[in-house]
């Protein structure tokens, strides 16, 4: 099987951008990729087209990649679209690699965008609403509220079990909101504080609004080849992916494995890594608690002991594990087809001391968790990728 490298990377500021289309979106990012890679659009072989609500929102449905490339410059190649709810760029990431892995493929290229603002708020709501068994909602969760009552029940079953205060929380949102304050592609820049979070609207208790990921729009891309093309041709900096895991929901015991914990096992088995070994991690916390859960899903610490994790500062810059430097999915934004690659351009920019003010320091092993939708009692997809700084 060959080695499989990450040769460019690029994407969009996340924000409302009212006047752009989801083509032009698509097609910034890849054109900041291709740059990136130093490589010329001629010399991609196929497209990875990731998307999840444009058959609400915009009413494209079927063939949005083959719509978006059109007049790029890449129609006529083999184009697969991926749809996963959040996870669908990750997804697509994941069979992108295994397409190089497997020697179909030298290069090729993995877009995710999405549009998700409408002057219709009931569509954008609706979208994000379907991204479970719809057969199983009741009359008015259609209009999006059923994802955030899971994670509060979800926060309020932790506060009770481990005896933890919506201010963690709080600690957590302000948290990422500084380090959105050093990114110029997040949504949300401006410094706030606990009080401003704790104080924010009520959404479904303990999640204020400025706990829970805002609505935007945006796109991520990413080049990526087998190891002969590029020693053979690229002269960007390449970073190795060591493993990529896309996981999904299944019955399970009260105090039975998540799909998180189970895709981490195994991309720690594949990449040979451990959980101590892991320098700077990008995670989906569409709301601030879930970024807690994950520290224990992940292994960089006991269950449970997330909260000592948070209040040691090892999760903020500077610290020993630094987590969404970017400024994670409530800060940094959440256009869910783009989410999952936009968490891999931030681990390639780290792992190549790319990243600017937020610079972890000496980072050469990196980690994305991304999820998506629900079925059962738990995330519908996930997918988590480790990286490794070249040499």
């Amino acid at each position: 099987m060959n080695p499989v490298k990450i040769l460019g990377v690029g994407m969009t500021r996340f924000a409302r951008r009212e006047h752009e289309t989801l083509r032009s979106l698509a097609q910034s990012a890849i054109t900041e990729a291709l740059a990136d890679a130093r490589i010329d659009k001629k010399e991609i072989q196929a497209v990875f087209f990731a998307n999840s609500m444009a058959g609400f929102v915009t009413g494209q449905e079927c063939v949005r990649g083959q719509v978006s490339l059109w007049d790029s410059g890449l129609s006529g190649l083999p184009v697969y679209n991926v749809e996963n709810a959040c996870a669908s760029a990750s997804t697509a990431f994941n069979l992108a690699h295994m397409a190089v892995k497997s020697g179909q493929y030298d290069v090729v290229l993995v877009v995710g965008a999405e549009k998700l603002f409408h002057p219709d708020r009931s569509r954008t709501l609706k979208a994000l609403a379907a991204a479970t068994d719809v057969e199983l909602i009741k009359d008015g969760e259609m209009q999006g509220s059923i994802f955030i009552e899971s994670y509060a029940q979800r926060t309020r079953a932790y506060m009770d079990k481990y005896g933890v205060s919506p201010l963690e929380f709080a600690l957590i949102s302000e948290k990422n909101r500084y380090h959105a304050s050093l990114n110029p592609y997040a949504q949300y820049r401006n410094p706030i504080t606990v009080e401003d979070i704790l104080n924010s609207p009520m959404v479904s208790d303990p999640l204020t609004r400025l706990m829970c990921s805002p609505i935007g729009d945006g796109a991520a891309a990413a080049v990526i080849s087998s190891q002969a093309y590029a020693k053979r041709t690229s002269l960007s900096e390449p970073v190795d992916v060591l493993a990529s895991v896309v996981n999904s929901s299944a019955p399970y015991a009260e105090d039975g494995e998540r799909a998180a914990e189970r895709a981490a096992k195994r991309a720690y088995e594949l990449a040979g890594v451990e959980p101590t070994d892991i320098d700077v991690a990008e995670v989906h916390d569409s709301v601030s608690p879930v970024e807690l859960f994950i520290y224990e899903s992940l292994g960089f610490c006991k269950e449970g002991e997330g909260v000592k994790l948070l209040r040691e500062k090892a999760t903020t810059l500077g610290g020993t594990i630094p987590v969404n430097t970017s400024g994670g999915l409530v800060s940094k934004g959440n256009p869910s087809g783009a989410t999952g690659l936009a968490q891999i351009c931030e681990i390639v920019w780290q792992l190549r001391g790319q990243a600017g003010a937020r610079q972890v320091e000496g980072a050469r092993v990196g980690l994305t968790e991304n999820a998506g939708g629900r079925v059962g009692n738990d995330s519908a997809a996930l997918a988590v990728h480790i990286f490794c700084k070249a040499f």
